[in-house]
């Protein structure tokens, strides 16, 4: 392993924490955010809302049924992304290589920054600049690659900041489960459970023979993992990423009108993300789930890569059409959109002009929803595609 500092940054219960700074008699109260009607998830808890066992992700009728006397709010996703750019914004007084995995996660890679003699210090110094310019808590987690810094991230939480330099990387992986490994899921957890390995320590130490049997031609590369050995850089993966938004209905729909409606609000919440996290998609992807839970998708390749909403809109809509127009009258519960294919957002391209007006038309969009709310400034929508 080389010498490189990676820093893993991991708001604490972000949603939720931003909502509880912002209305201070919520501090110490079971906060959850989300989807407000009896079909929504959560999108963030609180964690004194976590003590009743309720997480990210989860239906919001069961988290009713958990946690009946927690504070529920409804997503402002405009607030959110105002908190993230400043976060974004302390990270960049570090270290201009920045990974953004969302709004409030990003690896930093502080390997020539002034003061990595001393990561703890330039940990706290991080934690402290994030608490000073938004007064929300970060848990940072120090490590010599990208691996060991998000498991040292993850067991600082909440509000911890953890370093692991390269004579403890072992002490820290062995006991804990395959699945703690990046790429490792809990039905590949289940099947080397089954041959055996279920810590690090016995994935590291399985001959080789058994690990291609499991793995195939990744076999060397998962074993490299379990070493604590990761060679990827921050920022290397961007293009692999994906950013997506979605919403259960309270009832079910078919008509393009609703469908449209929900469909727009998401975009308009999709073009924001990929803003602030300096993103242009070559690829757009529409998402739906019927009232059979049967997943359906359509994407959309386009060029020049594009985050502006004049895009994006006018792509998710025709799909949507499209879609419509080949299942007639099928009821939907769920509808999302997403980006994927990403270019950096400073390489510029032939319609840099247009580009760069819808993109201030954007901003100033964004604007108004940090300051006034969602329902302050809407767009225009056609009844149907052209």
């Amino acid at each position: 392993m080389n010498s490189r500092l990676i820093a893993h940054v991991d708001m604490d219960a972000f949603y939720a924490s931003v909502e509880q700074h912002d209305h201070p008699e919520l501090q110490g109260q079971p906060v959850i955010v989300g989807g407000t009607s009896r079909r929504g998830v959560v999108c963030a808890a609180s964690y004194e809302a976590r003590a009743f066992g309720v997480r990210s992700a989860m239906p919001m009728y069961e988290a009713r049924h958990r946690c009946p006397d927690a504070v529920y709010l409804p997503v402002r996703m405009p607030r959110y992304q105002q908190a993230s750019a400043q976060i974004f914004s302390c990270f960049a007084e570090f270290t201009p290589q920045i990974e953004g995995l969302s709004l409030d996660e990003a690896f930093l890679d502080l390997s020539d920054v002034p003061g990595c003699g001393d990561p703890p210090a330039l940990g706290r110094r991080i934690k402290q600049s994030i608490r000073a310019r938004t007064g929300l808590a970060a848990s940072v987690g120090l490590g010599p690659n990208k691996l060991v810094a998000k498991i040292a991230s993850e067991k600082s939480k909440p509000d911890g900041l953890l370093h692991v330099p390269i004579e403890n990387v072992q002490t820290l992986l062995d006991p804990l489960p395959v699945t703690a490994l990046w790429g490792i899921g809990p039905r590949t957890g289940v099947h080397l459970e089954k041959n055996g390995i279920r810590t690090v320590a016995e994935l590291r130490h399985a001959p080789p023979p058994l690990l291609q049997a499991l793995f195939g031609n990744q076999a060397r590369f998962f074993q490299q993992l379990a070493c604590g050995e990761d060679a990827r850089t921050v920022g290397a993966d961007a293009q692999e990423r994906s950013v997506s938004q979605e919403t259960t209905f309270e009832r079910d729909l078919a008509d393009f009108e609703s469908l449209a409606g929900e469909l727009r609000s998401l975009t308009e919440g999709l073009c924001a993300i990929l803003r602030h996290q300096q993103l242009r998609p070559h690829t757009l992807v529409l998402k739906l789930r019927t009232t059979d839970f049967k997943r359906h998708t359509r994407q959309r390749h386009f060029a020049p890569p594009d985050a502006s909403f004049a895009v994006l809109w006018p792509l998710a809509r025709q799909l949507l059409s499209e879609w419509l127009a080949q299942h007639p009258r099928t009821l939907l519960r769920l509808i999302g959109v997403g980006a994927r294919d990403f270019a950096a957002a400073d390489q510029l391209g032939l319609f840099e002009e247009s580009l760069q007006r819808a993109q201030r038309l954007d901003a100033a969009a964004d604007a108004v929803h940090a300051r006034y709310g969602e329902t302050a400034l809407s767009r225009g929508l056609r009844s149907r595609p052209e």
